[in-house]
């Protein structure tokens, strides 16, 4: 038997060395290190699942778990060892093997019988999604806990609703808080689902077609934590959609909190002055001794574009490939890696920003109160004496260029004013509803009354309190 002349994973077919250029270009280790306890994970698994078939002895087995535990302590604590062993590792899984071969010796090439990295990679990323997805759903939780706290300690609070930045009616700043924490809560719902969508295992399936040997792909996907088997091996080998639908995820999660930002980039401003920036999460300026600026808000409004962007890197990298596995796939890792660790970030320091956030109540129950905001209220006056509502629209509308007309607010105009319009307006009308009245009459289930907003708080805790996080296999 010819001795190995090095250690690649590939290297018998070659007679001459590659390129040293295309040797560094092609290695990736540097980043798929990342999915290294997924790695041991996986193949603590297939030694397993070799016993059985009579690949490796028990004592074998035993032999190869034991130096795979000895890896897994050692890439946590000797992150040296990692940095200089894997100098010349072309990726994880040929990391592993050398460590493993070291350990062993020849008995370390044993564990690759009947299987392609083409699964193994497939798998461990599987693996890093779940439990990524997992990861991301906590700090959502957290930021939703911050909304819920906030909208408790200011559900007195009235505040100008807006639509086209115009102020429109008046709503509780906590109907507010509570919009933007529905938004987090389909984002958790489209976590589970790329979680969901990862819950695979593509062990046996080998580079495409399959495995020669009897392995028990069933107790495999059990021991990793997977709910269940791929279907097609060729497909296994070549499919992430599972790793676009997380970035699809990521990619909602980094637009919901780029609106946050923004509502609390334009809320920070002397022009609105309804919050006051946190000194925790701001910053000042080199030469403007006044300044602090809604830094924390602006950055995670301007990472949000990366997001995006990773989502499209690989849906363009995936449009043209031809079925089964292509080396273009090793271009999948580093724009999700990325973008999960963003988010991530993003997400925990939005709710450390929501929580130290001050309302500034008086001026938000100000804005809140400007008469013009009561128009549709106004309108509903009308209706209620039996006018149609296009109608009452109409006369509230002259009424309100009336009070323009005169530079006041339209409560403040005289009753002959006002009957000149219509003879329908009464005294009662000039004396307005508080603003209070307009926001307690949206009782609706879903409306902006106060016992409204705290059946959504109490809806939005029960909804937290039953969520159960789907995990991954923690390797």
């Amino acid at each position: 038997m010819a001795e190995r002349k090095d250690d690649r994973l590939w290297g018998g077919r070659f007679e001459r060395e590659p390129n040293a250029q295309f040797d560094a270009f092609q290695r990736s280790f540097a980043f798929d290190r990342r999915l290294l306890p997924y790695e041991i994970a996986v193949d603590r698994a297939w030694a397993k699942a070799l016993e059985p078939i009579r690949i490796f002895t028990a004592t074998e087995l035993k032999q190869t778990l034991a130096a795979l535990d000895k890896i897994a302590e050692r890439t946590k604590t000797d992150s040296a060892w990692v940095e200089s062993f894997g100098a010349s590792a072309e990726d994880v899984h040929h990391f592993v093997e050398k460590a493993l071969v070291e350990e062993l010796g020849p008995l370390g090439w044993k564990l690759h019988t009947g299987r392609s990295r083409n699964e193994v990679i497939a798998t461990d990323f599987r693996l890093f999604v779940m439990d990524a997805a997992a990861e991301m759903r906590r700090g959502l939780e957290a930021l939703l806990n911050a909304f819920l706290l906030q909208a408790k300690a200011n559900i007195s609070v009235p505040m100008a609703g807006m639509t086209h930045m115009q102020h429109a009616q008046p709503i509780l700043l906590s109907h507010f808080l509570l919009a933007h924490a529905e938004a987090f809560t389909r984002d958790i719902t489209r976590l589970q689902h790329a979680s969901a969508s990862a819950d695979a295992c593509p062990m046996g399936s080998g580079a495409l077609a399959g495995n020669s040997f009897a392995i028990d792909r069933n107790a495999i996907a059990r021991e990793l934590g997977f709910s269940r088997i791929t279907a097609n091996s060729l497909d296994a080998v070549s499919d992430r959609d599972f790793a676009l639908d997380y970035l699809f995820a990521l990619a909602g999660i980094a637009t919901h909190l780029s609106r946050l930002a923004e509502d609390f980039v334009v809320f920070a401003s002397q022009e609105f002055s309804y919050v006051t920036l946190p000194d925790e999460f701001s910053t000042g300026s080199s030469l403007m001794p006044q300044k602090k600026n809604p830094d924390a808000w602006e950055l995670i409004r301007g990472k949000t574009g990366r997001i995006t962007g990773a989502l499209l890197s690989l849906l363009t990298t995936l449009k043209g490939l031809p079925t089964s596995y292509q080396r273009d796939l090793q271009e999948d890792k580093e724009a999700l890696f990325g973008a999960h660790d963003q988010v991530e970030g993003m997400v925990w320091i939005a709710m450390g920003a929501l929580t130290a956030t001050k309302f500034n109540a008086d001026r938000l129950r100000a804005a809140a109160s400007n008469p013009v905001l009561f128009a549709t209220d106004a309108a509903d006056y009308l209706v209620h004496k039996g006018v149609p509502f296009r109608k009452a629209h109409d006369l509230v509308g002259q009424v309100l260029r009336e009070a323009e007309r005169q530079g006041k607010p339209w409560t403040q105009l005289s009753l002959e004013d006002v009957q000149k319009i219509s003879p329908l307006f009464e005294k009662d009308f000039l004396d307005g509803p508080s603003v209070e009245d307009v926001i307690a009459n949206k009782i609706v289930p879903g409306g902006t009354a106060p016992e409204s907003v705290r059946a959504a708080i109490a809806d939005l805790e029960a909804r937290l309190s039953k969520k159960t996080t789907k995990t991954g296999a923690k390797p």
